[in-house]
């Protein structure tokens, strides 16, 4: 059976207090609306349709950057979810399939649960994903009848004994794309806020002889997002379960909760993660790798056997092989450190290549940028870059060449040689004193003033 997705993505989320739609706001460094598709991609939607309002031009480009395939369609007046739904009715056109309806703002349901609610698709019309609340508040309350679901009662318009229900709605719904559009047709208004609500469907099913059902999950599956304090929580909730996930596949968390992922970190078996240390987007750590203490990583791959840090930044584009040596107060960026190779110190390498066995000395700076242009350094193997060396790209230094401290090195090295560039020294006797003395006596006069 195909799969479509309609995913709600059209409130401003005003307790957000900001300019940024909601679903816009980063969990693991990425929107909540990537997270949404992030679990239902894995069932190969046939189409992925993302309902557009408040923002629609910012949530669109983050709809199709996640999924260039992605259809936007716009909710103009923001009129309830049943009326949200409505509007991808063109964009569901010739589709025969099953349609989820998801919300941007509800990041962490998974697939797993998606996958069972489809499963109880083929024995009923209308199947809705509930969760038993802890606290159930004053959600829409799950009115079953053995397996049936008979209708969902919203908290004001229930009775005691209602209220006394834990079933509550998610607001998550699966049926037959016919069906849904057929529903959400007769769905009416008649209500203090005059919006068209999706949990009516589920009366309406009832009434027309169809059979609606519950699917339940976890309640932290369910979790919304609508203010900065959920989204605070819901940070803290994604942190515990990928740092949880990463240990219960064999990584070495010294200290789990100072170490900060994102939604695409990905760390092998035997890696050793010290404390506080984040990951940002785009990191791929391999087995037995060694990620030290307060050390940044974005966009990168580090391979195995490689030690970073501490008090080391990978940016995008650094690419680290195997057995590499990045050590404190360095930097690398857009650029490939080959098998062995040592950057220890006090040092930027950036868009450059790096050959196996060289070693780079304490600050080393790779000058790539000429305020216009960047420049690619490379160096070769089994090369050793003294302290302090310039590197002013484009230039490259051959294999098993040298260049001495305090080089700036202007031209290409040949392999095997040595480039010294610095002056002469020269030593002026008694002129520090006499300097000392003169600037001594300025500064008391200007203090007198």
């Amino acid at each position: 059976m195909s799969i479509a997705l309609v995913i709600l993505a059209a409130g401003k989320g005003t307790r957000m207090e900001s300019d940024l739609p909601k679903v816009l706001h980063k969990i693991g460094g990425a929107p909540l609306l990537h997270h949404a598709m992030l679990s239902a991609s894995a069932l190969e939607p046939e189409r992925t349709i993302v309902v557009t309002g408040h923002g629609a031009e910012l949530v669109e480009a983050a709809a199709q950057e996640f999924d260039a395939d992605a259809i936007a369609v716009r909710q103009t007046e923001q009129l309830g979810t049943a009326h949200a739904v409505a509007q991808a009715r063109d964009a569901l056109n010739g589709f025969e399939g099953d349609v989820i309806v998801l919300y941007g703002d509800t990041p962490f349901i998974t697939t797993e649960t998606l996958e069972q609610m489809i499963a109880a698709r083929a024995a009923h019309d209308v199947v809705v994903l509930g969760f038993e609340a802890a606290d159930p508040g004053r959600y829409g309350r799950l009115i079953m009848d053995g397996t049936s679901l008979s209708r969902i009662v919203e908290f004001k318009d229930a009775s005691d004994e209602e209220r006394a229900v834990t079933l509550c709605n998610s607001g998550v719904i699966c049926a037959d794309a016919a069906t849904l559009l057929e529903l959400i047709a007769a769905v009416g208004n008649d209500n203090a806020a005059g919006e068209y609500y999706l949990p009516d469907i589920v009366g309406i099913a009832n009434g027309r002889g169809l059979t609606a059902t519950a699917v339940t999950c976890r309640e932290a599956e369910t979790l919304g997002i609508n203010s900065r304090m959920e989204l605070a929580a819901a940070e803290a909730l994604f942190q515990q379960t990928k740092r949880r996930e990463l240990i219960e596949d064999g990584v070495m968390m010294q200290a789990p909760d100072t170490v900060f992922l994102s939604f695409d970190t990905i760390i092998g078996r035997d890696a050793e993660i010290e404390p506080n240390v984040v990951f940002a987007p785009g990191v791929t750590i391999e087995s037995g790798a060694r990620i030290r203490a307060f050390s940044h990583l974005e966009g990168a791959h580090v391979s195995r056997g490689a030690i970073v840090g501490p008090f080391a930044r990978l940016r995008p584009g650094a690419e680290l092989a195997e057995n590499v040596h990045i050590g404190n107060f360095v930097e690398i960026k857009n650029a490939s450190i080959d098998e062995g190779a040592k950057v220890n110190h006090l040092t930027y390498i950036g868009d450059a290549e790096i050959g196996a066995r060289t070693n780079i000395g304490a600050g080393t700076i790779t000058c790539n940028y000429d305020g216009v242009m960047k420049h690619k350094t490379i160096i070769g193997r089994d090369t050793f870059i003294g302290s302090n060396t310039m590197l002013v790209a484009p230039v490259t230094v051959g294999n098993e060449a040298m260049t001495a401290t305090a080089t700036t090195v202007t031209k290409d090295v040949p392999d095997g040689a040595m480039a010294i560039a610095r002056t002469e020294q020269s030593n002026k006797p008694g002129f520090a004193r006499k300097l000392f003395s003169m600037l001594r006596a300025k500064k008391a006069k200007q203090a007198k003033g």
